[in-house]
């Protein structure tokens, strides 16, 4: 049995929750989600909880269990996206290093000839002041595949330490030349 598969999700006031064929959709404050089932995956909602099974409870293989935490893990995140949201932040370190928000578009200064021009997808919203980029959403894959590929423009160097990281993120420095 599947551990996290088997924990059973709370599904606060102010969402929808349906079931559909093979589609569920939660909507929210924060906006909608909906995510294809799979096959041999069942799902239950009664009473505000969220329950997920193995459709053929007799024939449980690896990859059935495998499927059903993964289930419930995408559940949970779509209920989180669509009541709280998702929120991450980039730091940009380096002298003339900035980035503007220009209407549908992120203008980034990274130290090369030309600004680079980064456009904000749908279902995201993005937020510069001085040298932060603050990313949130209701899709927790879509908010850090984007600030993943805010980071892939100029990742951070070791030697100076210049470039676009994550908040917090510790960046190992190396030692320079000796004279």
């Amino acid at each position: 049995m599947s551990k996290i598969g088997r924990k059973q999700i709370n599904v606060p006031h102010g969402l929808t929750v349906n079931v559909q064929e093979s589609v569920l959709t939660i909507k929210g404050s924060k906006g909608e989600l909906a995510m294809k089932t799979f096959p041999s995956i069942g799902f239950q909602h009664h009473d505000n909880i969220i329950t997920l099974f193995p459709k053929d409870k007799e024939n449980v293989t690896k990859k059935v269990k495998s499927l059903w935490g993964l289930a419930r893990s995408l559940v949970n995140n779509m209920i989180i996206g669509t009541s709280i949201g998702f929120t991450k932040k980039l730091e940009i370190s380096g002298v003339g290093y900035k980035a503007v928000k220009d209407g549908a578009f992120i203008i980034l200064s990274l130290g090369y000839s030309h600004d680079i021009m980064y456009p904000i997808p749908q279902g995201v919203s993005i937020e510069c002041s001085k040298n932060v980029i603050e990313v949130s959403g209701c899709d927790k894959q879509l908010v850090g595949q984007v600030c993943a590929e805010i980071r892939r423009l100029r990742k951070p160097e070791p030697y100076k330490g210049k470039g676009i990281a994550y908040e917090g993120e510790i960046i190992v420095r190396k030692e320079g030349k000796k004279k």
